[in-house]
């Protein structure tokens, strides 16, 4: 039943991606369409590749399903219709793998991220979220969204985590973090540094130190039941060209060495 909730959000979502009108079918009708399936964190910099890649390619058009690394790898799992995956967390890419919706030479680490606590108010220090300054905490559901499992680690180490339990508040992904922050629905939320090209709002950042976590490494994937093999292959691959890296590297992100 689970499997087919998860396909059925899957289809409308990707649906939804794919028309938005007439105007749009006419456009695309002799183009090859590629679904990508990408970790919410990323929507900035590959919009920005989106027009790059379509202006050089002009028989492809790329279609984006962001969400939770975790929620997106399930409806892979499930059937959805994708063809490359980008997930913010390389555990995503091994179930996969091991679902054998994924072969393993066609995977490849791409970029590194770093965790941040995002304010309403000055903090001084991860500590101080445990004061009365700080009410509600936004954290992405530690089980699907990888920056809410590299924020509990983190949390864990500084024996906070379970202190701070009656505090948070769920997010389904670090955008939605992003703007409860904004919004002041809450005093803070843990993000990627990446996300903070995408606010002009946040003005209070106090950086996680990377020793708190796990490696935040970004993977890229082909999906076996591709249907157009040698234009997804040609995106994945385009993915990690220098022109790529730029637009990645500008929007906050490191290149894996």
């Amino acid at each position: 039943m689970k499997k087919l909730l998860y396909f059925l959000v899957a289809v409308f979502v990707l649906s939804a991606c794919s028309n938005d009108g007439v105007t749009s079918s006419k456009a695309s009708k002799d183009k090859t369409v590629i679904t990508v399936s990408a970790a919410a964190s990323l929507k900035v910099a590959l919009n920005d590749i989106e027009k790059a890649y379509e202006k050089e390619h002009k028989h492809v058009d790329l279609k984006f399903n962001y969400g939770a690394s975790g929620a997106l790898a399930q409806q892979i799992k499930s059937g959805a219709p994708v063809d490359v995956f980008i997930s913010a967390a390389e555990d995503k890419i091994d179930d996969l793998v091991k679902e054998d919706k994924v072969s393993k030479q066609d995977t490849k680490q791409l970029l590194k991220n770093h965790l941040v606590i995002v304010s309403k108010d000055k903090l001084e220090n991860m500590n101080v979220l445990a004061s009365e300054q700080v009410q509600k905490i936004a954290l992405g559901n530690p089980d699907l969204v990888p920056a809410g499992k590299y924020g509990k680690q983190a949390l864990e180490r500084a024996n906070l985590y379970e202190k701070l339990k009656p505090k948070y508040v769920p997010a389904k992904d670090v955008r939605q973090v992003l703007t409860y922050v904004e919004t002041g629905n809450v005093e803070a939320g843990i993000v990627y540094t990446s996300d903070l090209k995408a606010s002009d709002k946040i003005k209070n950042v106090v950086r996680i130190e990377d020793k708190m976590h796990d490696e935040i490494i970004y993977p890229a994937a082909i999906v076996k039941d591709t249907k157009h093999m040698k234009e997804a292959r040609a995106f994945y691959e385009y993915l990690d060209t220098r022109q790529s890296i730029e637009v990645f590297e500008n929007a906050g992100f490191d290149k894996v060495k």
